[in-house]
């Protein structure tokens, strides 16, 4: 059994198609009565993810394939396999094959920037929500409920430093 695990901080490789499918090629190829366009399925290189179904099966996919001569092209994604709609054998191996390479390997990398983006967004607010956590927390303490003056800020900032000595702040 080939499984696919998903370890934390390890992205998968780039989205590829390993093989056509020949049992879902019509029976009549090769023949007079063959069809000129069909529907051939290939198999992924790996378990797509929901992002990459939408990007593959969206608007930018069609003008993509439009863009570089294959208008009447349609992709829909079924489990492992990629449809082919509206072509055949012929154009995949002229050229349709290398576009939808390049295709699902463009969509594999944005997506992956995109992630990288979100994921680097996502530590810089916890940072300062952190640092933001740390100075209410200073100020907070700074509150004195007795008859003594009210500490200076310097203070505040010596008392922030202990803290962040003392690992109350997460180390990057």
């Amino acid at each position: 059994m080939n499984a696919q695990v998903k370890i934390a901080g390890q992205e998968p490789g780039l989205l590829g198609l390993g093989s056509v499918l020949i049992g879902s090629l019509p029976a009549t190829l090769l023949t007079e009565t063959a069809p000129e366009r069909y529907t051939v399925e290939a198999v992924f290189t790996r378990k797509t993810d929901r992002d990459e179904v939408a990007a593959i099966e969206g608007d930018k996919t069609r003008a993509y394939l439009s863009a570089h001569g294959f208008p009447t092209v349609e992709l829909h994604v079924a489990d492992r396999r990629l449809e082919i709609a509206n072509t055949n054998l012929e154009e995949l191996r002229d050229g349709l094959g290398a576009v939808l390479a390049t295709l699902l390997a463009e969509i594999s990398t944005a997506l992956r920037t995109e992630r990288m983006f979100a994921a680097d967004r996502y530590e810089q607010a916890t940072h300062r929500e952190q640092e933001r956590a740390a100075a209410v927390a200073a100020l907070a303490e700074s509150v004195s409920f007795s008859g003594e003056p009210p500490r200076s800020p310097d203070d505040d900032e010596a008392r922030i430093a202990d803290w962040n000595e003392e690992g109350g702040a997460v180390r990057g």
